[in-house]
């Protein structure tokens, strides 16, 4: 089997990548380990609770015990389906602020500017919720927002607004900082996954193929490569590329597919005896994430989704969607959110929320004391670093994930900040007719060494790992790939998802994500980047002196 390209990975880059270089004549692989995606807890958007527990969809990963939260492991799902993460994740679209993409550039990555980059949001969305210079109106990938038709999701936002903060109509457009409508990958009441809006199509064109396997390593001759070692159907054999191999197979699973193909720091592939091609430190470092907690609180009025928390609720929300692709299960419900700045000093939001209208955790547990409603709360920009690193030479082996979260002090203050900030937003007059009292963190959380405690007990991942293959300058010894994503000290290889993100952006990554494949593509095809865009953010004047 040969093709012009080799993908690894169908998920939210390696899609587009596949769609984009399909789209200019050329043929394509794309090499996947997990399944199908078709069926209703994947396609169903209220039933998101369901495929990233699956081991159906996923590749059950958690974190080495992290020594600052106690020494819990954490929860690292990563989709192993089609159409990756984005099969499995909670479908809510976040570019990432302008300042995100202007520090990635300051950190080496040329060309990947807010400038640069927005052209590429444009052609990928077709956003319809917001019409601005700002979003595409054509592009495969449609944005939808939810009706918000429970009074809670307005409440939040008026709440936001009386605390002091903006209010955003569009958080993707001019203006991220503020409360607003949440936007989400949501179609005709589909998850409208990488795969619905990119492989599919591709695949349709008939010159990209998907093949089933699990991706051994990156086959390397005199120092290019030319295939990819895949175990399939109880062999393996080699998928040769006559152009380029490209690895978009998660900021987990890239590094480590890396490493395994001699790509990495070279102490660590000698432990594990594997041949050193290419010694590249960077490989695996740099691992960052979200934190989160949920702040939970007891609703005074029956009017949040614990109504629908039992069988036949669940049953009759079902049923609706499969019939008509309408009704609660056509929302993935978190349909309002807020970006705001921790403290004076901060040029941009550091603090993100989601609202959910019921009190639950991502596994899809119920808080024990019925109708209630809850904020997911952190912050966006940890100064906490971990890594990506091999448990053996086995292919098969999970790698060792160390995030290493809560690691300087920064963190501490940043999260403390969250939550006597989210407080204050639920004390407002909007949300007096609904908030009973706070289950979670609740009373007793109230001096730094409580909050501290709870955090250290409750803290969850946002599920958003990236940076360990990050792109800089050729000359930075700590860069794996270059600003046009090939990896450096290795011809005929290229690296396009999360693992290349310099620094971790504001917000969800599935939307940075696919930007990065859409591209990394034009620099597969050797095009001339799109034309950039100059078109500045809303920065609130007096960040320096004010919080809000």
């Amino acid at each position: 089997m040969e093709a012009d390209f080799v993908i690894v990975g169908a998920g939210s880059a390696g899609c587009a990548m596949a769609y984009r270089l399909g789209e200019a004549g050329a043929s394509i692989i794309v090499i996947e380990e997990g399944g199908s995606d078709i069926g209703p807890f994947i396609q169903m958007p209220g039933a998101l609770s369901y495929p990233m527990n699956m081991p159906l969809y996923d590749w059950g990963l958690s974190s080495e015990p992290e020594p600052h939260l106690g020494n819990r492991r954490l929860a690292t799902p990563r989709g192993r389906v089609i159409g990756g993460s984005s099969s499995i994740n909670g479908m809510v679209y976040v570019r990432g602020h302008a300042r995100d993409f202007d520090h990635w550039a300051d950190q080496g990555a040329q060309g990947w500017s807010y400038a640069d980059v927005l052209p590429y949001f444009r052609r990928m969305e077709h956003s319809h919720g917001a019409h601005s210079d700002y979003r595409g109106t054509d592009g495969p990938l449609h944005i939808t927002r939810g009706p918000r038709s429970n009074p809670l999701f307005d409440a939040f936002i008026e709440a936001g607004r009386q605390a002091g903060y903006p209010v955003t109509d569009d958080y993707n457009g001019a203006a991220q900082e503020g409360f607003g409508p949440m936007e989400a990958t949501i179609w005709k009441g589909r998850r409208w996954s990488a795969a619905n809006a990119y492989l599919r199509p591709a695949m349709a064109r008939g010159n990209v193929t998907l093949v089933r396997g699990l991706a051994r390593r990156v086959v390397i001759a005199e120092g290019r490569a030319t295939g990819v070692e895949v175990a399939r159907r109880g062999g393996v054999e080699v998928i040769s590329a006559r152009r380029e191999v490209v690895l978009a197979a998660s900021s987990i699973n890239s590094p480590k597919l890396l490493m395994l193909s001699g790509i990495g720091p070279a102490n660590h592939l000698a432990e594990h005896g594997l041949p050193v091609i290419a010694d590249r430190p960077g490989v695996g470092a740099n691992l960052q994430d979200h934190l989160e907690v949920y702040m939970q609180f007891a609703s005074r009025q029956p009017i949040t989704l614990y109504k629908y928390w039992n069988l036949i609720g669940k049953g009759m929300i079902g049923a609706q969607w499969l019939f008509t692709k309408t009704g609660l299960g056509a929302s993935n419900q978190f349909e309002a959110c807020g970006f705001i700045r921790s403290r004076a000093g901060v040029d941009y939001p550091d603090i993100q929320y989601h609202f959910l209208p019921i009190a639950v955790r991502y596994d899809g547990k119920a808080a024990a004391e019925g109708h209630g409603f809850q904020a997911h709360v952190g912050p966006m920009r940890s100064p906490s670093r971990g890594e990506v690193r091999l448990r053996s030479a086995d292919p098969a082996a999970p790698p060792m994930i160390r995030f290493n979260y809560m690691s300087t002090d920064q963190d501490w203050q940043d999260f403390r900040a969250c939550i006597r900030l989210t407080r204050e937003v639920f004390g407002q007059a909007a949300m007096a007719p609904f908030v009973k009292h706070e289950i979670q963190p609740g009373p007793g959380h109230e001096t730094d060494a409580e909050i501290d405690a709870f955090i250290r007990d409750h803290a969850e991942s946002a599920y958003h790992p990236c940076g360990t293959a990050r792109m800089g300058r050729r000359d930075d010894p700590m860069a794996v790939v270059d600003p046009e994503c090939r990896v450096i000290g290795v011809d005929g290889l290229r690296l396009a998802d999360s693992s290349i993100f310099p620094r971790i952006t504001n917000g969800n990554l599935n939307g940075p994500s696919i930007m990065v494949g859409e591209k990394a593509a034009d620099h597969i095809l050797g095009r001339s980047p799109l034309a950039p865009l100059n078109l500045p953010p809303v920065v609130a004047e007096d960040w320096q002196t004010a919080q809000r």
